[in-house]
């Protein structure tokens, strides 16, 4: 399976926001990532392939700027989106078994997220 997600990627760890519910503080996802999330789906929702087996995803998120990112908080947005989208069952280790091949790429003009999701058999 082959996704693209063209709109710049934004990862969940660096856009927090601290509110207080019921005296206590809680870390919930920022304004932008969760228009970011918003978004993302509306491009994965046509599949209607449901994965709930091993399956390596390589995601390339192709950024903006040149800003240094982590792509490990790139890859739990990413699978949090794909599980939210209902592409994907969970994000555990059983079903996302590696992201092989993924990286972080600088293209100014067209900020996307490409995805080849492909399944995994016998644990390789």
């Amino acid at each position: 399976m082959k996704f693209t997600i063209p709109i710049e990627p934004v990862t969940k760890k660096n856009s927090q926001q601290i509110i207080m519910c019921k005296g206590r503080p809680m870390i919930i996802p920022s304004k932008k990532y969760r228009e970011y999330e918003k978004r993302a789906i509306q491009y994965l929702c046509f599949c209607t392939d449901y994965i709930n087996y091993p399956v390596n995803i390589e995601a390339h998120f192709y950024m903006g700027t040149r800003r240094k990112c982590d792509l490990t908080n790139l890859l739990e947005a990413i699978d949090d989106v794909l599980v939210k989208a209902g592409v994907i069952e969970d994000d555990n280790y059983t079903i996302i078994v590696g992201h092989d091949r993924s990286r972080v790429h600088y293209d100014k003009e067209n900020p996307r997220t490409e995805l080849i999701i492909t399944e995994v058999k016998d644990g390789f």
